[in-house]
């Protein structure tokens, strides 16, 4: 009887130990997108609150000159748009996106306080100005640039951290790749995503500017100390419901691996294209096939000697000689893609011409004709902002013809400052139109990164837009600068002095319209060049199998309304 009851009581463990497992619930998901959303939005409104005031901060509080400040800012701005990339990197390779979005959104907020703490105790700044008298005004101390300098780096910093990992981690949080629908759930992730910190920067450069102009510095700058502060701390109360992708290998270390194994098996010959046992693939992973663009890459993973090639655990001997068929994809996708990526860089300058911030939300676009869903496709909303951009250079340039004429009749060509009668509302087609260029050329490339991207790669491919503005910013004073400079030979005013009513700033808006125009047929080709994108790829797969792309097209997160 003893022996009877012995498997009994066994199979009642079996199922008090799956009853005991069974409530555990699986992490991600739509739950962890308020929290991710809410970090990033307060960062957006913290951060771009510091910056339209600060030049007024450095010249009344800190007493620099117009061109020290102004090229004080400039340096924070290219460090800002800059550390991205290298926050993408650090991501991908070492500490993962949790982390390094928890690490930013501590420097961040550090900064933030140093910033404040600059405002609120006298000594970390110079005496006012003593304006009774002739006595000049006091530089700042090495000790008080340090403590300046410092708070502005550590909310580079932070930057780096959260910008490029923000948009990935929470695209982990939904990412199924084996669900049909999964493209659409993504494009409503993208949606809200840009939405939300649209609105943000809204906020930044209105509520926080105001409170800057009639609260003074140390409200102003105590404000965004506190958005900061409930920024890191929503984001690192939901840490247990994280969905937590692990950092592979150092990127850059495999890419160099790719180069020199190819290099090192240049002379080795192609293996058949039906043989793909001769080429070294990743261990437990599921193998993907060679693409047959940049060939010579693939030599970098061509096995030679099974023997002397491969360890016993059917790794790699030597990874500077024998590199996964993985690895040589991922540096494939990023060569691929550094064209289209440059075409963006021209609409980035156009945007930046404008003294406004242009700020606009987009959500998923779906018409319907006939009664069946129609997308636009990420190559198509690049290339339609791309057109856009130009357009708004052609209208920009006719406005400013019509108001400099306006001006000169009116007798106002030596007083740039005199009010016409001509209302600012002409202004607003060609806000509109880069609003519009901006939204469809932003949110469709970050998609197209995505996609395309192996998911090890998702925070490179969320900082690759940043970083063509950051060189669209460099360009736009170089082309400004060259610009002037040509134009202003012999002694002319030129075609962008500083009297706008001398100058010819059509001219220089219509010059931009013609690089942009150069700049939608260059990408016009690299398009064509690059071919279908993977979402093209896997419609024509799941239509070939019969799947239903119109159950896809409900708004997948209609519920985060």
């Amino acid at each position: 009887m003893e022996k009877m009851e012995e498997p009994a009581a066994s199979g009642q463990r079996e199922v008090l130990t799956t009853h005991q497992h069974s409530p555990k619930r699986r992490k991600g998901g739509l739950i962890t997108m308020p929290f991710i959303i809410a970090n990033e939005a307060f960062e957006k409104v913290a951060s771009y609150g510091l910056v339209p005031n600060l030049i007024f901060y450095l010249i009344k509080d800190y007493h620099m000159g117009v061109d020290q400040a102004t090229t004080t800012i400039f340096l924070w701005n290219a460090a800002t748009n800059f550390m991205p990339l290298l926050g993408a990197f650090i991501a991908d390779s070492y500490l993962g996106r949790f982390l390094t979005i928890g690490l930013g959104s501590i420097c961040s907020l550090l900064g933030m306080i140093l910033m404040w703490l600059t405002a609120t105790i006298p000594h970390l700044r110079p005496p006012a100005c003593v304006q009774m008298t002739q006595t000049s005004c006091e530089t700042p101390t090495a000790g008080q640039m340090a403590v300046l300098v410092s708070s502005m780096s550590l909310v580079s910093i932070g930057a780096g951290g959260i910008r490029p990992c923000s948009l990935a981690f929470g695209a982990d949080q939904l990412d199924n790749r084996s669900d049909p629908k999964n493209q659409r759930v993504l494009e409503s992730y993208f949606g809200w995503y840009y939405a939300s910190t649209a609105i943000a920067v809204l906020i930044a450069l209105t509520a926080i500017v105001y409170i800057q102009d009639h609260h003074g510095w140390r409200v102003g700058y105590g404000v965004p100390a506190i958005l900061m502060f409930f920024s890191a701390f929503l984001f690192f109360v939901a840490s247990p419901i994280y969905l937590k992708q692990k950092a592979s290998m150092s990127l850059f270390t495999g890419f160099a691996q790719v180069l020199v194994a190819a290099y090192r098996n240049r002379k080795v010959p192609f293996p058949p294209r039906d043989s793909d046992s001769k080429y070294h693939h990743k261990k437990d992973s599921e193998s993907i096939a060679l693409t047959e663009n940049l060939r010579f890459l693939n030599k970098a993973c061509s096995i030679r000697n099974p023997e002397q090639d491969l360890a016993p655990d059917g790794s790699a001997s030597n990874p500077w000689s024998l590199c996964t068929v993985e690895r040589v994809e991922e540096l494939k996708v990023i060569i691929r893609v550094i064209p289209i990526w440059s075409t963006g860089i021209m609409m980035s300058i156009n945007v930046s011409q404008s003294s406004f911030q242009l700020l606009q939300s987009n959500t998923p676009l779906s018409i319907k004709i006939k009664g069946k869903p129609v997308r636009l496709g990420v190559k198509l909303r690049m290339g339609v902002g791309l057109f856009l951009s130009c357009v708004a250079m052609v209208v920009a340039g006719i406005v400013e013809n019509i108001r400099r004429r306006k001006a000169i009749r009116e007798g106002y060509i030596n007083n740039p400052q005199a009010g016409l009668d001509m209302s600012a509302l002409w202004l607003v087609p060609q806000f509109c139109l880069n609003g519009l260029a901006e939204a469809f050329n932003a949110i469709g490339q970050t998609e197209f990164y995505y996609s395309e991207f192996p998911k090890n790669l998702s925070s490179i491919a969320g900082a690759l837009f940043g970083l063509g503005m950051a060189v669209a910013n460099l360009l736009a004073t170089v082309i400004l600068s060259a610009v002037d400079h040509l134009t202003s030979k012999g002694g002319k005013d030129g075609w962008v002095p500083n009297n706008i009513n001398k100058g010819h700033y059509d001219n220089y808006y219509w010059l931009l319209a013609i690089m942009s125009s150069i700049n939608l047929l260059y990408f016009l080709f690299c398009s064509w060049a690059y071919g279908p994108c993977k979402e093209q790829v896997t419609k024509v797969r799941d239509e070939g199998n019969g799947f239903n792309k119109e159950e896809q097209e409900m708004p997948i997160l209609g519920t985060m309304i």
